[in-house]
């Protein structure tokens, strides 16, 4: 039963039962209205509160059904607001925890509204590319006036019950209950003092206009227009609440669900959708059931107090867990340490943390000189010097120190994680972490599964990963993971564009315009060239045949390693982080490519993005189809959240799917003719090729 009905001798309470958030899903409607109906036919029932069960009110619509037949299935969510409205008896909504998106329209629909302090209220529709579609933007600013509202809406954020109950004028709520625990007892008090009064108070009958009228809403579309170029719908937000300024409720409401239809079936809108469950799928693994018991972590250890080390640590301390950091000497120590203040000494200056939160996380943080003193902690992450033979050194010494059962992880980024957890007599505790730079900032966490780790220490770094706030994505062992195998294909286009005709700046600039958030050259710069360079000279002895372009080696040679040095395929000022196009570099690219005999030719933005794009995609389908990544989703949160893709356009299989596969394949069949290109690469993966002659998509 989604929904739940008793009596409390006058009073009828109709209670959603719909776990996790008690989403308004097609069971859950029509259970409000039976038990609606069964309430209005009782002649003993005066009046009727809806509330909901386990940790809230309602957090809204079933995003599963967005965009299927379930959406608009009778009854869908404006008929039960409409039962509401009609009913003939007082319905009171008793709130708390939360109450958003379609759960606050249920509210809204209601006679009566009773919350309890601390419920976070919100209309976030428009972090899904949609507004509000069951009255929201018409019923919102009638209680909270059109200012209030309208920050609501177009914002999307969650604001706490009291604050709302503060504003002038407000008619939101009737009643803060005292606290939560007394709401449902003050409701059915509440309930019974209004059970007699007549006419019963409509929300629609409300008045709504701002003193400013047009000129007011002039402003805000100038607001939100500069504040979201690349997303429709917070500029459609305005329209909606305008309209319920200008017009008679109904035409309102039908204003408001034509802009709501409209916008469901915008990319965008589907990407962020597809990003929303894309998310909460991630930390799903095919077999790893959600009730794997897990281990107790209740302290970490982290090799090496470096950038990535230290940032590794902050993870950790944000989320109140004590930190013990290993270096071989007291110098490099002292420097990270440093580091990790310096970092929130800026958080505390910009007041994003405050000074005793700041000195609780320091003082979470312990130090040591050695691996003696780590055996205690139940989880260590290594993070040292990226070279297969310095992590066997590690892990020995933690397999000799590390207490039974404590996980062993690797921070590596490329290495094969299957022989780092064969240094150790314990192969089943060892996992691969992958965080990337900064860690105490990128919302990335690769999670890397050997074929030894065990399905508790998987289930347990999920946990943990969600407790330090990451998206974690599992990976099989290969080269560079998910990430960084398709990017070095990417990094690869970059190099053949170079050479047939392109500059840095021309590639950089036409895949930012695409939304990316640095192109591959400014990503190579930010990274450290070398880091590049060390990867293809393995690559030229373990795949001679596969095809580079040498210009980034030359540029190597020249010591041009990226913002580290102040030069790279850009120059770059001490303190700031703008590249300034280098003239000598374009020169020897020119050169380069004269001495290939190859004559430049000129090259759309379309193609350096198509390129550029499809190159992930088709690498991206490979790893796919051999089981590194579970789901086309988990690639797509891979991309958007450690590698800068747009998220309006849902990451890299997303974004194919839109294009349509058929012309992706197209469009790498045309690549594959080009002889400065690589054929082989083109050639689209058999999982590709296959979904494109089926009509099907990856997600």
């Amino acid at each position: 039963m989604t929904a739940q009905y008793q009596v409390h001798g006058d009073v009828a309470v109709i209670t959603m039962n719909n776990p996790p958030v008690n989403g308004l899903g097609l069971a859950t409607r029509q259970g409000l209205a039976d038990g609606l109906a069964k309430a209005n036919a009782d002649a003993a029932v005066k009046s009727i509160i809806i509330t909901g069960g386990g940790k809230g009110f309602s957090g809204g619509a079933d995003i599963n059904e967005f965009g299927t037949d379930k959406t608009m299935q009778e009854p869908n969510l404006p008929s039960v607001i409409s039962v509401l409205e009609n009913s003939p008896k007082p319905v009171v909504a008793a709130i708390y925890g939360v109450a958003m998106g379609g759960g606050l329209e249920l509210a809204l629909g209601c006679h009566y509204r009773v919350a309890a302090p601390g419920t976070s209220v919100a209309l976030p529709e428009v972090k899904l590319g949609l507004l509000p579609g069951a009255g929201g933007t018409q019923r919102l600013p009638r209680l909270l006036g059109v200012e209030a509202a309208l920050n609501m809406i177009v914002s999307g954020e969650p604001v706490k019950s009291e604050m709302l109950a503060m504003l002038p004028g407000q008619k939101l709520f009737d009643k803060i209950a005292a606290s939560p625990e007394s709401l449902a007892e003050e409701a059915i008090a509440f309930a019974r003092s209004v059970a007699d009064v007549r006419p019963l108070p409509l929300v629609r009958n409300l008045p709504c206009k701002h003193p400013q009228g047009d000129a007011y809403f002039q402003f805000a579309r100038n607001m939100v227009k500069g504040m979201s170029k690349n997303y429709p719908a917070p500029a459609k937000c305005v329209d909606a609440v305008e309209a319920a300024t200008k017009n008679k409720f109904d035409d309102g409401v039908a204003v408001e669900r034509e802009i709501f239809i409209n916008l469901m079936w915008t990319p965008e809108s589907r990407a962020l959708r597809h990003i929303f469950l894309g998310e909460r799928a991630a930390s799903k693994i095919p077999d790893v059931p959600s009730s794997t018991p897990v281990r107790d972590i209740k302290s970490i250890a982290v090799i090496g107090a470096g950038t990535m080390g230290g940032g590794i640590a902050m993870n950790f301390l944000n989320a109140g867990i004590p930190v013990k950091m290993l270096e071989m000497k007291q110098e490099a120590l002292d420097r990270g340490i440093a580091t990790i203040r310096k970092n929130y000494e800026s958080q505390v200056a910009k007041k994003k943390l405050k000074q005793d939160k700041y000195e609780q996380r320091m003082a979470l943080l312990s130090t040591t000189l050695s691996y003696d003193e780590l055996g205690d902690a139940d989880m260590v992450i290594e993070a040292v010097f990226e070279e297969i033979g310095v992590k066997e050194a590690v892990f020995k010494e933690l397999d000799r120190v590390m207490k039974p059962g404590a996980i062993l992880a690797s921070n590596t980024s490329t290495l094969d994680v299957d022989k780092i957890a064969a240094f150790t007599k314990r192969p089943e505790d060892v996992v691969g972490l992958h965080f990337f730079s900064p860690a105490n900032i990128m919302k990335l966490l690769e999670v890397v599964r050997g074929a030894k780790t065990a399905k508790d220490v998987m289930a347990t770094v999920m946990g943990i990963a969600k407790k330090i706030r990451k998206t974690a994505v599992v990976s099989g062992v290969c080269d560079g993971f998910i990430g960084n195998r398709m990017i070095e294909q990417y990094g690869r286009q970059g190099g053949f564009l170079l050479d047939e005709g392109c500059t840095p700046a021309q590639v950089d600039k036409a895949i930012e315009k695409f939304g990316f958030a640095m192109g591959p050259f400014r990503m190579g710069d930010l990274a450290g060239n070398d880091i590049g360079w060390a990867i293809r000279k393995r690559r030229y002895t373990e795949q001679p045949d596969m095809k580079y372009s040498k210009t980034a080696d030359l540029l190597c040679e020249k010591g041009r390693f990226g913002q580290k040095t102040g030069a790279g395929w850009y120059d770059y000022v001490p303190g700031k982080r703008d590249a300034i196009p280098n003239a000598e570099v374009v020169a020897m690219i020119e050169e380069h490519r004269k001495s290939l005999g190859i004559t430049p030719r000129k090259i759309s933005d379309e193609e350096i993005v198509q390129r550029l794009v499809f190159s992930l995609v088709n690498e991206a389908a490979h790893i796919l189809e051999e089981g590194i990544a579970s789901k086309a989703s988990d690639i797509d949160m891979v991309y958007l959240m450690g590698y800068g893709f747009p998220i309006y356009r849902g990451g890299p299989m997303n974004y194919a799917d839109e294009v349509g596969l058929f012309n992706v394949v197209q469009a790498m069949n045309r690549f594959a003719k080009n002889p400065l290109d690589d054929a082989k690469f083109w050639q689209p993966a058999p999982l590709l090729a296959k979904l494109a002659a089926e009509g099907k998509t990856f997600n």
